[in-house]
């Protein structure tokens, strides 16, 4: 699973060839718009928006687009009778957008089912649970452990462009105008160790991912980010356009047969999650 710095930098859309797009055409035409299970049944395939970082999707070595999102998304949209996923890079800020503006049929790259993003999209109950986690220098200097530890040490804070650590550190008092929004771990890494920020926030898992051939930097132990009182242990999962529910409701049949088999863990373990980050949390408790 771990790549160099260079290898898992977000990656630019890929997807739009004039070939695709005929075949898209030709599915719309065949089926009735409304039934987009139909339809990608019909087309043999479904655009993925994914957000080019490791572990969720990314392009690997060889060039071939992998993670835990696109190989879940090969498995279950198999089962469902569409046998090519084509996943479709772009900047993490843009997932939601281009979801609605049909740039893709449906969204996973690590997002966190949350409030404000299932007014906007239809989520599928979570593949995983996740906690958050710094990267810090060597040593952890300014003793870093918490978004409360940030705000007193009045440490400079980065994140991710659309990340929900923003609202984390804002939540814990952090001034939102001093966020340094960077483009993802990976500059979020590199921004650590040149000294340009004392701490970069992410998930866990892409924290100890990156850091791992890093001399100078290090992920702090995993921790939940706490809003209004409320510890938050947080779930990610596949992205529907809301008019999308029997396809989110398909995936969501085969989700969880594999949930119940043990085939989920299966395929997400050799992505580094642990039976730690395995769930029974739904996307109606997230989004709450």
């Amino acid at each position: 699973m771990p790549r160099s710095t260079n290898q898992i930098r977000r990656r630019t859309v890929l997807w739009g060839t004039a070939a695709a797009a005929t075949t898209a055409a030709a599915g719309c035409a065949r089926v009735a718009s409304g039934d987009t299970l139909g339809r990608l049944r019909s087309q043999g395939t479904v655009r993925l928006g994914i957000a080019g970082e490791v572990p969720y999707g990314y392009v690997d070595e060889q060039g071939a687009f992998t993670g835990e999102a696109p190989e879940l998304a090969r498995v279950i949209f198999g089962r469902l009778g569409v046998p090519d996923v084509q996943p479709v890079a772009t900047d993490f800020a843009s997932l939601i957008p281009g979801l609605g503006s049909q740039q893709f049929d449906v969204v996973s790259a690590g997002m966190y089912i949350n409030k404000e993003r299932c007014e906007r999209v239809l989520f599928a109950d979570p593949e995983y649970q996740m906690l958050d986690s710094f990267i810090v220098r060597k040593g952890n200097p300014k003793n870093l452990r918490s978004y409360e530890d940030v705000v007193r040490a009045e440490a400079r804070f980065a994140t991710g462009s659309g990340y929900a650590e923003i609202a984390y550190a804002v939540a814990a008092g952090y001034p939102e105008k001093n966020i340094v929004i960077l483009q993802d771990q990976v500059a979020g890494l590199n921004a650590v160790e040149s000294g340009r920020v004392d701490v970069f926030a992410g998930t866990a898992l892409t924290a100890r991912s990156v850091v791992r051939k890093s001399a100078k930097a290090e992920a702090t132990a995993p921790f939940a980010a706490v809003v209004d009182g409320r510890r938050k242990v947080d779930g990610g999962g596949f992205a529907f356009r809301p008019t999308d529910t029997a396809l989110r409701d398909a995936f969501n049949t085969e989700l969880h047969r594999m949930k119940k088999s043990g085939e989920l863990f299966r395929i997400l373990r050799r992505f580094g999650f642990t039976e730690a980050e395995m769930t029974t949390l739904t996307a109606e408790e997230l989004c709450r």
